[in-house]
């Protein structure tokens, strides 16, 4: 069994051979966390987390890395304009990193309702400043940046003198000067091609911190750069991301890592495809996304009705991470139709008794199962073959297959495993008993904080000490009770 990813440097499938055995470093672009997280935003956390828990299961000891941007994306991606977090701060009249608090914890929450494997490491951008400049400082030294009244840019025309400047998107540096037009503060680069990796701060720009050019705040693309290098080593395994991002930031992080290191940042490079809503990519940018929170309640104008998360991932894995993926509520109902199908096959697979003899080859079932996604990672072949079994199944239960019981328990464990442990679904009768679980204890407290509003404290101790019985544990603080579940240590 050969693992092959199509490398999107090369625009071709290639085996995978990491650079240290059994080892994988691995960087995925996180989002720009000023917003509610969208359905763009979960289509890399869901494709790279199928990637993230098929190489753990093939035993390489995966680090994952996967960063927040909060601070200097401006506008538009590009050079001038103000900066997306601190524009949202403004509107919202709070501190910039009380926007990238709150929209963290918004990605991380609709992520763990997602089922997506928390990275290894999650670096934000505003915490590696330092590595930053540093990383300014050696492509000055090396010749292939300049400094101009406080900013530093990366001389793109005397880069690719020495190395391809546009080796992944396929764009010559001629492709991109057609059209190009002079803005604000742009007379300063020696060529309009030229990217900011240092900015000065102008009087308005909250961010800023102090370098060897004066007070200022890093590239939006630099910022990947001195991350991925200072977790994964000048050169690592697997670069992922939107292709969205293909160009400029992945195009600008393959040249800062040259004209720094003189290396490639990345062997391989993946990027998944767009989700588009009416024909056009759905993004902030556009203004015609959808909040992932919006799906989950249905409370969005082009939602029918709610989607339950397992719906939302199962219909992102239904296509090809490199394909394209159209949102419709009719896709969306058939994704929901096609999981619990699969759930329920699941549950019927349970409860099935062996025979004496096996009229399949479950050897030659687990075998498509890993060869779908050895082809770089081909979840929606591997969903066929999981709904070839789900025929098999049907047919077992009506006594026209037979499993002995050998062969039962191993095909039961392989078809779970796939569908749980690498597909990441789980079943939407598990998350009702948890939410069914906290709405009770929601009760419980509600009538235990009116005992004591009441005075009633011979109530409120025993609710108390009952729940305590059963290894429920209820705090009284500032911020009202909360509760957890006793280790059975404690």
């Amino acid at each position: 069994m050969t693992l092959t990813i199509y490398n999107t440097l090369n625009r071709k499938k290639e085996t995978f051979i990491p650079i240290n055995k059994d080892h994988v470093g691995m960087y995925v672009c996180g989002p720009t966390v000023y917003g509610s997280p969208h359905l763009g935003h979960a289509r890399p956390a869901i494709t790279f987390d199928v990637v993230f828990r098929y190489l753990q299961h093939l035993g390489y000891k995966v680090r994952y890395v996967r960063n927040i941007t909060d601070a200097g994306h401006l506008e538009n991606d590009a050079d001038e304009g103000e900066d997306k977090i601190t524009k949202k701060a403004i509107l919202e009249k709070l501190e910039p990193m009380e926007i990238v608090q709150k929209y963290t914890l918004e990605y991380h929450s609709s992520l763990d309702l997602l089922n997506c494997l928390p990275p290894s490491i999650e670096p934000r951008a505003t915490g590696h400043v330092i590595e930053q400049i540093e990383m300014v400082k050696k492509m000055i030294s090396n010749g292939f940046a300049y400094e101009k009244n406080g900013s530093v840019y990366l001389d793109v025309f005397k880069y690719n003198y020495k190395y391809p400047y546009g080796i992944l998107s396929g764009r010559k540096i001629d492709d991109s000067l057609e059209g190009t037009r002079e803005l604000h503060n742009q007379s300063e680069k020696k060529n309009s091609v030229d990217f900011a990796i240092w900015k000065k701060a102008d009087k308005k720009h909250i961010m800023r911190w102090p370098s060897p050019w004066g007070e200022g705040f890093p590239g939006w693309h630099l910022e990947c750069s001195a991350m991925s290098a200072k977790y994964l080593g000048k050169t690592f395994d697997i670069h992922g991301g939107g292709m969205d991002l293909m160009f400029p930031h992945h195009e600008a992080e393959i040249a800062q890592s040259y004209a720094a290191n003189s290396c490639t940042p990345s062997k391989y490079w993946m990027h998944n495809n767009m989700i588009t809503i009416d024909g056009q990519k759905m993004g902030k940018s556009l203004n015609n996304f959808i909040n992932l929170e919006e799906f989950f309640s249905g409370k969005h104008e082009k939602l029918d009705k709610a989607y339950h998360p397992m719906t939302i991932r199962f219909f992102i894995l239904q296509a090809h991470y490199r394909g394209t993926l159209d949102f419709s509520n009719n896709a969306l109902a058939a994704a929901e139709k096609g999981y619990l199908k699969l759930m329920n096959a699941r549950n019927t697979l349970k409860n099935t008794n062996p025979n004496i003899i096996s009229s399949l080859d479950i050897q030659n079932i687990e075998k498509k199962y890993y060869d779908a996604l050895n082809d770089d990672f081909n979840t929606p072949v591997l969903i066929a073959h999981l709904f070839d079994s789900v025929k098999f199944i049907r047919a077992l239960k009506i006594g026209k297959e037979t499993l002995n019981e050998k062969d039962l328990k191993k095909f039961t464990s392989t078809f779970e495993f796939f569908i749980n442990n690498i597909l990441g679904l789980k079943s939407i009768t598990e998350n009702k008993r948890k939410n069914n679980a906290e709405e009770m204890m929601k009760i419980i407290l509600d009538l235990r904080n009116k005992a004591k509003q009441n005075q009633d404290f011979t109530t409120s101790d025993m609710i108390r000490d009952e729940l305590d019985k059963i290894n429920i544990q209820i705090e009284d603080g500032r911020e009202g009770t909360k509760w957890n579940i006793k280790n059975k240590s404690d």
